[in-house]
């Protein structure tokens, strides 16, 4: 796949005839509501004249750097007012945004930036690290093409100074509905990522879509992941095209996320599960004041039934979980206050989607059947970025030869409806030649009074092949040994699902979006074995 084709065949330009590119909005935003805070972060605040008029200067700076329709910048930086101004100053040159992972190892993060083909490289002094074992090696990287946000070195331009020389007046670029957008990298920490690339058109349509959720000129977003993740840009780019105020948190906290809820009449929060765990667990959580919530946004990995409850008890507002792909195609969402008796599903195919599942065959099964959910929607992606074998991967398509992506993820659909989410396809656990869903058995430990978290995976058996194993973390005070949990589960297990042991731990490790890392809690026990890692 050519930087310049999209593999994924896209809608035409008839297809959106509302389209206004989310730059547009912007400059709109600010002759509606001048004054009006368009984002807050650590104590800063622009108003929506004081954003567009920077916006319009990181353009022309850019601009004037041979910058333009097509061509990519990337950031590698904290969240900040002036990543998200960089952000929105590259679209509207008419650059795609790669904002890059600072999760991702060094190597990786090389191989990125050659990847992207990025002209200008934007970074915080928290990440020098993860580039300066190669920064002289970045060749696509034009002159001068080094800013630097808040430090000072060699080879690198501040980035005030480098805005300082540009004019705030309106710079104007006509934008398509079908030009690059951003290219977001899936998730990974080593190797090379896919780069997953995305239109305007596609970006523009939450802005239209997210009313639906009470996104508004009055709405106040809290961003508290990070700006590179599509979990906070899907929140974000809704909050920002409608004309509501952003507040970005450089980090997650969990009593500075409840100290600015209260503090600043917080509207809409898009979350992540395991910060929902983290925020409903605090001691003082029921203190503060989180009456002005509209609606709470969950996605990136499923959200338990036990906190959804907890969740709709004891925090005002909608809480609406949405599952999907980065990529693009069937999502589902469940609007978790209006079917309670839904909790252990993530909702139905909503907005334009379909879902369907399918077996080992690419055949499609039948309601209640488990297999592999594979979905199609208005807008998908482009493409991975010049990767069209991994692109067509994804693709299966209907007897009416519409094409659907296929998702990796497990699932059914119930009687309703309503999508039933288990396993990562490739996290399942094949024991004695039967599928084992660890989700099932990770629902059962978390109602043990002593498990509040767990996570199951497979483990080599020289009778079996793989058996399941429970790595759990402990109430405060518990008093149940590993053995007496793995007992007490067995005891109401299927045969194939039985636990070979539970260990304790800690914590589990986690992405910084919330996704617990199994590869990473396998790897010790594979090590050595051709086997799943």
């Amino acid at each position: 796949m050519s930087p310049d084709t999209a593999l994924v065949p896209q809608p035409t330009l008839d297809d959106f005839p509302d389209f206004v590119s989310i730059p547009v909005r912007v400059a709109r935003n600010a002759r509606a509501h001048p004054e009006k805070i368009a984002v807050m972060c650590e104590g800063k605040a622009r108003t929506w004249r004081a954003f567009d008029q920077r916006i319009n200067r990181i353009a022309r700076s850019l601009s004037a750097m041979g910058v333009g329709r097509g061509d990519k910048i990337a950031i590698l930086a904290t969240n900040s007012i002036e990543y998200l101004e960089t952000f929105m100053g590259g679209l509207r040159a008419g650059a795609c945004v790669v904002p890059l992972s600072t999760m991702a190892a060094a190597d990786a993060l090389e191989k990125m930036l050659d990847d992207c083909d990025a002209k200008v490289l934007f970074l915080s002094d928290q990440y020098r690290s993860l580039v300066e074992p190669y920064e002289g090696r970045l060749p696509k990287l034009i002159a001068d093409g080094r800013i630097a946000y808040d430090f000072r070195r060699a080879g690198w331009r501040d980035f005030e100074e480098w805005l300082a020389p540009a004019s705030d007046a309106a710079f104007e670029l006509p934008i398509g509905q079908l030009d690059d957008f951003n290219i977001i990298y899936s998730s990974g920490t080593t190797g090379l990522p896919k780069g997953i690339l995305h239109s305007h058109a596609m970006r523009d349509l939450l802005a239209v879509r997210f009313t639906a959720f009470d996104y508004g000129p009055d709405t106040i977003s809290l961003a508290s992941t990070p700006l590179y993740s599509n979990t906070t840009l899907v929140a974000l780019l809704a909050s920002v095209g409608v004309g509501g105020t952003t507040i970005l948190m450089p980090k997650s906290d969990v009593v500075k996320f409840l100290e600015i809820a209260e503090r600043e009449r917080v509207t809409h929060a898009m979350l992540v599960p395991v910060q929902y765990q983290r925020l409903l667990a605090h001691p003082d959580f029921d203190k503060y004041d989180l009456g002005s919530f509209k609606a709470k946004l969950s996605t990136s990995a499923p959200l338990r039934a036990a906190i959804k409850a907890d969740c709709l008890k004891r925090w005002p507002g909608r809480l609406i979980e949405i599952y999907g792909l980065t990529e693009g195609g069937g999502s589902c969402t469940l609007e978790a206050n209006l079917h309670p008796d839904k909790l252990h599903t993530v909702g139905k195919p909503g907005l334009g989607s379909e879902v369907v599942v399918l077996d080992e065959q690419g055949r499609e099964l039948p309601q209640g059947e488990v297999g592999e959910l594979a979905g199609r929607g208005q807008v998908m992606m482009k493409g991975y970025y010049k990767q069209a074998d991994k692109t067509r991967d994804l693709f299966w398509h209907d007897k009416h030869g519409r094409l659907f992506f296929k998702s990796g993820d497990m699932g059914r659909i119930d009687e309703d409806g309503f999508v039933v989410l288990l396993d990562r396809k490739k996290d399942m656990i094949i024991s004695g030649g039967f599928n084992v869903y660890a989700a099932d058995i990770e629902v059962l430990l978390l109602r043990h009074p002593d498990v509040i978290d767990v996570a199951v995976i497979g483990v080599p058996s020289e009778q079996w092949g793989e058996q399941p194993m429970a790595l759990c973390v402990g109430r405060p005070g518990a008093t149940a040994t590993e053995a007496e949990i793995r007992d007490w589960a067995n005891h109401q297990l299927g045969k194939t699902q039985r636990l070979a042991a539970v260990e304790f731990r800690e914590s589990l490790p986690r992405s910084t979006i919330g996704k617990i890392m199994k590869r990473e809690l396998r790897e010790p026990y594979w090590a050595g074995r051709s086997a799943k890692i």
